[in-house]
């Protein structure tokens, strides 16, 4: 199935503790469904240190299943993404506005 979440791409939290919020797609892992947000899901994460990091207790961002996100469109809002043919190439589009998303 095409991915209709991609990195880089504006996402709007729809449901969870972080409901509402607004971030980056930093990294999609299609085969589980889930997408790394950046400033979303944040865990405490305790790690020992080592002679390339210091330790500590540290804030990392967790996966997401990709039904609790939505594409933010140009206006702001949360929009649905659907896939239409323009020039013979698969171009992704937000349902509300009709815009393409990638040129």
């Amino acid at each position: 199935m095409a991915a209709k979440l991609r990195k880089g791409d504006k996402v709007v939290v729809l449901a969870g503790k972080d409901k509402g919020k607004e971030g980056t797609v930093s990294s999609v892992d299609p085969k589980a469904g889930k997408a790394v947000v950046e400033g979303i899901n944040m865990a405490i994460r305790h790690t020992r240190q080592t002679q390339n990091s210091q330790g500590g207790r540290l804030s990392k961002a967790l996966p997401i299943d990709l039904s609790n996100l939505a594409l933010l469109d140009k206006n702001g809002k949360a929009t649905r993404v659907g896939f239409r043919m323009e020039e013979g190439k698969k171009v992704r589009f937000a349902k509300t506005t009709g815009d393409v998303i990638d040129a």
